[in-house]
């Protein structure tokens, strides 16, 4: 065996002799790490705001129509008209369905839908919508007062205000196309209707500005359900948050790791010049691993506390501080808990993993800023699993939608569990593993 290799158990610790450390070990290799991972940084981020219209797929938006319908006419003229069923067929022939996934539901659902996070906003026609066209075309022709029909076009601003963009570019372009087709309609009636003037009597004149309104009789009204109160950041509090919460389970699983194991002499501590190298602690991976976990709880109860006081002194609105707390220390541990299992179980290389997991590929199919519907697929996908994804819900579900369970709280404290339950098997299974086959961390010169 060479002088530079020690054997312990099954263990073969080893220091590379100074004329074995090749040139490309200190240079290549760290260059070519750091170049798959900003090649892999650089995809994902990129390509997840380039285009959000062309990756647009499934995005909710719920359809109502209250319309009750009108009578025109006179006599034997008299017909039943329903322009709202008009506007909602065309609306449903028209979306592209590959894109939008245009609910056609009542009031009452569509009000729970938004409530409860499933959709980014609503399309409504009011009950009085035919009667009001019916009005505008007969007060073209005959002087008196009218109103133009509205169509409400609702938005959902704790769904955040990339996906409000969305809802008004896809009510806009739809509803513009049903107005000119009503306003084709309506100015066809009208003029039908002047051509039947018995002969030798006044034919009504319809005035230019008549027309105009005519030709465009709907009016489109942007309406907010439950704003968000001042402090909310347009809708993006929620995903910084939860950021922070994701930084910190990350960064502290690998503060405490690397203090822990200084403090237990299986790396050394420099702080500037100063350098020193406590002795080996006879411990076993799994108790350190138990040790890490404890300190971990420790600084989630502290740290959430810390967030909170920073939330109140900017004067981000919280109307459920409990709930937050409570996710908050449920979600850091969770996070650090899987960080330190994959640092016990990959050493060095876990660092890597945890900052692909929880950042590269946690922040663009996270939703925070731009909804996941408006992602390439691929990047949706991650967000079944992806931890940022289901901290961002729960956060959401806390601060915008009174901590409402079926808004994104259920599956952020589930996966949290998840979480929680995978760091533990995997990490007792690993650490113990390692322990049985006498795998144990010592300095190899002593």
């Amino acid at each position: 065996m060479d002088s530079t290799q020690a054997q312990t158990g099954d263990a073969i610790f080893a220091t590379p002799a100074p004329e074995r450390r090749h040139w490309s070990h200190i240079v290549v290799i760290p260059t070519l790490v750091l170049t798959l991972l900003t090649a892999l940084l650089g995809v994902m981020y990129l390509g997840y705001v380039a285009d959000p219209e062309k990756n647009l797929h499934d995005f909710p938006i719920a359809l109502v129509n209250l319309d009750v319908g009108d009578v025109t006419g006179s006599g034997d003229q008299q017909r039943k008209v329903n322009y709202g069923k008009q506007v909602a067929d065309g609306l449903v022939a028209n979306v592209p369905a590959d894109k939008v996934d245009l609910r056609v539901v009542g009031k009452a659902e569509s009000e729970q839908l938004l409530r409860n996070a499933q959709v980014y906003g609503a399309i409504v026609i009011p009950g009085d919508f035919s009667k009001r066209l019916g009005i505008l075309g007969a007060g073209s022709i005959v002087p008196g007062e009218m109103e133009r029909p509205i169509i409400t076009l609702q938005t959902n601003p704790g769904m955040g205000a990339f996906g409000v963009q969305i809802v008004h570019r896809i009510g806009d372009q739809a509803l513009a196309e049903v107005d000119k087709q009503i306003g084709t309609q309506l100015t066809d009636q009208v003029r039908a209707t002047l051509a039947q003037t018995p002969e030798g009597a006044p034919v009504p004149q319809v005035s230019g500005a008549a027309m105009i309104t005519l030709e465009s009789p709907v009016d489109v009204v942007p309406q907010q359900f439950r704003p968000l109160p001042s402090g909310s950041g347009e809708g993006l509090t929620a995903f910084f948050y939860a950021l922070l919460l994701l930084l910190a389970g990350m960064v502290g699983a690998m503060v405490i790791h690397t203090m822990v194991d200084a403090q237990l002499g299986f790396v050394p501590t420099e702080y500037g010049p100063w350098f020193v190298h406590y002795p080996t602690a006879s411990i076993s991976r799994f108790h350190t691993l138990l040790l890490k976990w404890g300190v971990m709880t420790l600084a989630s109860v502290v740290i959430s506390g810390v967030f909170m006081l920073a939330a109140e002194i900017v004067g981000m609105p919280i109307s459920n501080p409990l709930a937050l707390y409570l996710f908050s220390v449920l979600a850091m541990i969770a996070v650090g808990w899987t960080g330190l299992m994959t640092l016990a179980a990959l050493g060095s290389a876990g660092l890597l993993v945890n900052l692909i997991l929880f950042v590269i590929l946690g922040l663009p199919s996270s939703g925070g800023t731009v909804p996941i519907e408006a992602i390439p697929p691929h990047m949706a996908w991650l967000a079944e699993f992806e931890p940022m994804h289901q901290v961002f819900l729960g956060v959401r579900s806390i601060l915008y939608f009174e901590a409402n369970y079926e808004a994104g709280l259920d599956r952020g404290i589930w996966m949290s569990l998840l979480g929680i339950a995978v760091a533990v098997v995997g990490g007792v299974v690993i650490t113990r593993y390692y322990d049985y086959k006498g795998l144990h961390r010592k300095n190899s010169d002593a």
